[in-house]
């Protein structure tokens, strides 16, 4: 899979399941390349999201939400998730 799909795919998971006003998915695998752990077809992804919805939760249980949702993803293509909730 390449990041583009990836990409597509989760922003329709997010958005079939979370009320949100805005989302930014951008590929951040670049920095960890040279890293002991890095491995090839696994992304690095930071997703910014502007949900009223998850700002009612606490960060835990917000991650939580966007972790299940993602669970398939972050089990294949994704090595590491930051989420950044506004």
């Amino acid at each position: 899979m390449n990041i583009n799909e990836l990409v597509t795919i989760i922003k329709k998971k997010i958005e079939s399941q979370i009320r949100l006003e805005n989302i930014s998915i951008e590929d951040k695998t670049f920095l960890h390349k040279n890293h002991s752990g890095f491995q090839a077809g696994k992304f690095h992804i930071k997703i910014s999201i502007t949900s009223t919805e998850l700002k009612k939760l606490n960060r835990i249980d917000s991650n939580k939400k966007i972790y299940k949702i993602l669970d398939q993803e972050l089990k294949t293509n994704i090595h590491s998730l930051q989420i950044l909730i506004k």
